[in-house]
């Protein structure tokens, strides 16, 4: 779900909450989903792990590879290594 669609589920008082555990501002929360700022990484997370999940880091960060840092990232080279292959 984008930032902005699950803002707009939240009343003012949910979405200063939100900012208030997320460790940021109502008005920057608003600023990223406007695509006025970029969401640091750790605002990703947070805002992942705060809205359960609605609200994912590879939506708002997409040019971070999330998939080395959630360790689901299919490295083919590195199995190969540990089989002996070269």
């Amino acid at each position: 779900m984008k930032l902005k669609t699950y803002l707009a589920t939240l009343s003012l008082k949910d979405r200063d909450a939100l900012a208030v555990r997320c460790d940021t501002t109502a008005a920057h929360l608003r600023n990223v989903s406007y695509g006025y700022r970029l969401c640091g990484e750790s605002l990703a997370i947070n805002l992942e792990r705060e809205s359960e999940g609605e609200v994912t880091c590879e939506e708002l960060r997409p040019d971070v590879d999330w998939a080395v840092i959630r360790g689901t990232a299919g490295n083919a080279r590195g199995k190969e290594k540990r089989a002996g292959v070269s």
